[in-house]
């Protein structure tokens, strides 16, 4: 199994200030040419979960917001 500690680094889609984060993928998909894993990560200025779409090389594909589940909105009839 393939072992690769990836250090990323991008702006937070709420505050914007600069985040680098270290994570550790395994795993046999990592030796695919074409492969890319997403992760999510809190934002140690504000606490926005921002959501990480990567290759294992580090280079970050995108970033938005991590929405669990969408909050419901109640009708006044």
């Amino acid at each position: 199994m393939t072992e690769l500690n990836v250090t990323l680094e991008f702006a937070c889609c709420d505050c914007e200030r600069a985040v680098t984060v270290t994570v550790r993928c395994t795993g046999d998909g990592l030796e695919r040419e074409a492969s890319r894993a997403t992760v999510n990560v809190p934002c140690p200025t504000c606490g926005q979960v921002n959501q990480l779409d990567f290759d294992p090389s580090g280079a970050v594909r995108s970033v938005r917001l991590y929405c669990r589940r969408p909050v419901p909105t109640f009708s006044l009839n």
